[in-house]
């Protein structure tokens, strides 16, 4: 066999390889693999800002995935974005006093809703309200607020 031959379909195979790993990658990172969990009930918490949370972002409770984000919409009365959770039926001893706050995957990865159990005897059901919520962080307000602040310089040094 021709070397330049070999070296072509070696070329080809690897540039193949690199975007079948993007494929992947793609759909993994976007959420574009559905999460079907049957049966679900839907929940919702007003946050003041969700940042980048998008619909079909995933609902997480210690790390493990029990919903998805069902609509992000503005409350018109108070003018918070009030998103719906469908959580699936058989995580449904959640506390009612649970805490929702958004949360990113990574540095600069996707946002999600990461639920931290509450310690009420009652629990979410179909049509509750989430009252404690966390808005994102967002990167942009602590950059301008560390640029603004000039480095502010630790009260603990040496007074003259």
């Amino acid at each position: 066999m021709n070397p330049r031959r070999s070296y072509a379909a070696g070329t080809g195979l690897f540039i193949l390889l690199g975007f079948a790993a993007l494929a992947y990658l793609a759909t993994q990172t976007t959420s574009l693999v559905n999460f079907d969990s049957g049966p679900s009930y839907d929940v919702t918490a007003e946050f003041t800002s969700v940042g980048g949370l998008k619909d079909r972002a995933p609902v997480k409770m210690a790390g493990v995935r029990i919903g998805t984000v069902e609509s992000i919409t503005l409350d018109q009365k108070s003018l918070d974005a009030k998103v719906t959770l469908a959580i699936a039926d058989r995580y449904n001893q959640i506390p009612a006093d649970s805490y929702a706050k958004i949360m990113t995957s990574g540095l600069l990865g996707d946002q999600f809703i990461s639920l931290s159990p509450g310690g009420s005897p009652d629990n979410l059901k179909n049509g509750s309200v989430i009252a404690n919520t966390q808005s994102a962080l967002q990167l942009e307000d602590l950059i301008g607020k560390f640029l603004t602040s000039g480095g502010s310089k630790s009260a603990s040094g040496s007074s003259k």
